[in-house]
């Protein structure tokens, strides 16, 4: 990879544009979703310090998703962005997903993409978030019931009210992609891309490149899975659902380990991490691509912001493709109800 370039957002953090239509953003964007849900307990105050950091650090763009700890995420970052520096505030860019339906008890009962309900979540963000807009917007699972040209229009309705900057998609297809980008412009469509998730790299790359679409990478450390920092003996607490991902059972497991060991030995020739060089990866496919990384932690954050600074030539890909090639990992990415969901998948 030559050195990230771009525009710094801040000194020593670079810059990416996201699409032809979308904003510039800092090279990698931060995952909130883990200060609030899927991975157990999280520390509130170190959640909010962890955000600041970002922000200071030069990190312009905060992911979140209104079903985040049914709202908590939103309300943790309204908090962090009240109490951050004028300046950091101003830089931040909140990129919001909606439409997943919860219960009381906190299950899950599917989505709507419905017009009608794109602009009451829109509402109840903007009230959690505690700001007059929304810089991108996208329904976080399609709707296999509201056709996508009825939900993108909603969301076009919110840009034209000055409600929401840009309109995103989440875990899209290329046919669903080129009906939503013929309906209005898409900035980017948020999809999980790491060293052991490729599947977007047959249709749907080529696609969003073609259309000007960019990518915000979610899942670059595959859920910690090849951050380095996860061993065969680790317990899982209440409300970690890795618990039940498939990638972490069992012998898929030990599998998937044996694939962070061979990457840990590129990693240590280069005196980096194994978290720095799966980042560095993904900066390396293309200008177009913003990693989101999901530290809840201003420790593992600083670790993967150092990425940036990583350079992997061409023989560092090789190595890196030799020690972990497409279609390595045992195990699909969610539980199957959940792959079910997946418009990106079929």
């Amino acid at each position: 990879m030559t050195p990230v370039s771009g525009t710094p957002a801040t000194p020593g953090l670079p810059a990416r544009r996201l699409g032809a239509t979308g904003p510039r953003t800092s090279a990698l964007g931060l995952g909130c979703m883990g200060m609030s849900a899927m991975y157990g307990e999280a520390d509130r105050a170190e959640s909010i310090a962890t955000i600041h950091a970002a922000l200071d650090a030069g990190v312009t763009l905060l992911d979140t998703g209104d079903f985040y700890g049914v709202g908590h995420n939103e309300l943790l970052i309204g908090e962090a962005l009240r109490t951050a520096p004028a300046a950091a505030r101003e830089q931040a860019l909140i990129s919001v997903k909606f439409g997943a339906l919860r219960d009381p008890d906190g299950g899950w009962t599917g989505y709507d993409g419905r017009p009608a309900a794109v602009k009451n979540f829109a509402a109840y963000s903007l009230r959690r978030l505690g700001t007059d807009h929304i810089d991108i917007y996208r329904i976080a699972r399609i709707d296999p019931d509201v056709p996508i040209e009825e939900t993108v229009g909603a969301i076009a309705e919110l840009v034209r009210a000055g409600h929401v900057r840009h309109i995103g998609l989440s875990e899209a297809g290329a046919a669903t992609i080129r009906r939503a980008a013929a309906t209005a412009p898409i900035a980017d469509l948020q999809i999980e891309y790491s060293l052991i998730s490729r599947s977007i790299e047959a249709e749907i790359l080529p696609t969003v490149r073609e259309l000007g679409i960019g990518i915000t990478a979610y899942g670059v450390l595959s859920r910690g899975l090849i951050s380095g920092h996860f061993t065969r003996d680790r317990t899982l607490g209440p409300g970690d659902f890795r618990s039940t991902s498939p990638r972490f059972q069992g012998e898929n497991l030990a599998h998937n380990l044996g694939l962070v060991d061979s990457l840990r030995k590129i990693a240590e020739q280069k005196g980096v991490t194994v978290a720095q060089t799966a980042i560095a990866w993904v900066l390396s496919r293309g200008e177009d691509i913003v990693p989101l990384v999901g530290a809840r932690r201003r420790d593992r954050l600083a670790e993967a912001l150092s990425a940036v600074e990583v350079t992997l030539d061409a023989e560092d890909l090789a190595a890196i493709e030799r020690a972990v090639p497409p279609g390595a990992a045992a195990g699909d990415r969610y539980s199957a109800a959940q792959m079910s969901h997946l418009d990106s998948e079929r």
